[in-house]
C-alpha cells in the first residue's frame, strides 16, 4: 500500500532543497509589466520553476504512472488513459498525482511558482488540486477550449489561478497551449467539453466572441518553465502530430478563504466542505501566506 502523501505539508523529498527563501523570494516576483499584461490578456509566462534534473524525476514518476493498476492507483481523483476515447489521438488526464509521487507533491512549495502566484491572486496561495496532461508523440489529441471555472462552480468567490509547467519542451508542432486573448472579461460559459472536438465551443458563443477565437496566440516554452492564467480566460491546445512528447503539470490555486459552494465533495474521495465553509485541512494545504 503506498501512502498518501496529502498526510504531509511540506516538501518530503531532496530533489527540490534548491529553493529560494527570504529575500531571495523576491527575485521571484512579476514585473509590473508582467502583471499588467495578465490584466489585460488574462494569462502571463511565467519563470522557470524546474530544472532538468528535477524535470526529469518528475517524468520518471509521471512514467509509473501510465499503467493503470500501479501501486497508488486508489488514491486518483480522477484517472484517465485516454480522455478522447479514441487509439489515434490520446490525452492522458489525472488528478491527484501530489498524493503518490514525492516529486508531484514536493512541487507544490515551489516558491518560483507560489511568489507570483500570490501576487496574481492578491493574498495568500492555497492548493486546489493538480492535473496531468500527456499527448504521446505522432498521436497526441486536443486539449478543447474551455474556461477552468466553468468546472470549478462548486468554489465560490472566482478568486483562482491555474499554473501550466511543461515537463518537455512546449512547441507549436507538439501541441502546446493557446490562448484567447482578453476572454477572461467574458461571462462564464456552460461547459462543451475537455478532450475531442475544438469546435464545441463554437454552440456557447456569440458572434463576437467566435470571431475573437480565430486568432488564438501560441504560447511556446522551455522545459520547466510555467505560464499563469486567469479561471476564465478561453484557452486549449491542439494536436500532436510531432516525434517528441508534450507532458504538462497543472497546479490549481485558489486564493487563501474561496469557500465551498456545494453540499458535495469538492473532489472525489475527500470529505465535503460544507457550503459557506473556507477550503483548508488535508486535502487543501495553504502553500504561501
Amino acid at each position: 500500500m503506498v501512502r498518501d502523501l496529502s498526510e504531509r505539508h511540506e516538501p518530503i523529498g531532496s530533489a527540490f532543497r534548491d529553493f529560494p527563501s527570504g529575500e531571495a523570494s523576491e527575485t521571484l516576483r512579476l514585473t509590473d509589466q508582467q502583471l499588467q499584461f495578465y490584466a489585460d490578456q488574462g494569462y502571463v509566462v511565467g519563470p522557470q520553476v524546474l530544472d532538468e534534473t528535477q524535470a526529469d524525476m518528475l517524468c520518471a514518476e509521471l512514467g509509473s504512472f501510465f499503467d493503470a493498476d500501479h501501486p497508488g492507483h486508489e488514491l486518483w481523483y480522477e484517472y484517465h488513459a485516454n480522455e478522447s476515447n479514441r487509439s489515434d489521438e490520446v490525452l492522458f488526464h489525472a488528478l491527484g498525482a501530489w498524493r503518490i509521487g514525492v516529486g508531484f507533491h514536493d512541487l507544490l512549495w515551489n516558491p518560483r511558482m507560489l511568489v507570483p502566484a500570490s501576487q496574481l491572486l492578491g493574498g495568500g496561495v492555497r492548493f486546489w488540486h493538480d492535473q496531468l496532461f500527456c499527448k504521446p508523440a505522432r498521436h497526441g489529441g486536443v486539449v478543447a477550449w474551455h474556461q477552468d471555472y466553468s468546472y470549478w462552480t462548486r468554489t465560490r468567490p472566482l478568486a483562482h489561478l491555474t499554473c501550466w509547467i511543461g515537463l518537455d519542451e512546449s512547441r507549436v508542432d507538439n501541441g502546446c497551449i493557446h490562448y484567447v486573448p482578453g476572454s477572461h472579461k467574458w461571462d462564464l460559459l456552460p461547459i462543451t467539453g475537455l478532450a475531442g472536438d475544438m469546435d464545441a465551443i463554437a454552440k456557447v458563443l456569440t458572434e463576437d466572441q467566435w470571431e475573437a477565437m480565430q486568432n488564438p496566440v501560441a504560447v511556446e516554452l522551455r522545459r520547466g518553465q510555467c505560464v499563469f492564467h486567469h479561471p476564465l480566460t478561453i484557452h486549449g491546445s491542439f494536436e500532436n502530430r510531432s516525434d517528441r512528447p508534450r507532458r504538462a503539470v497543472v497546479i490549481n490555486l485558489v486564493r487563501d478563504g474561496v469557500r465551498s459552494d456545494t453540499h458535495e465533495p469538492l473532489l472525489t474521495g475527500v470529505p465535503a466542505i460544507p457550503p459557506g465553509q473556507p477550503l483548508g485541512g488535508r486535502f487543501f494545504p495553504l502553500l504561501y501566506e
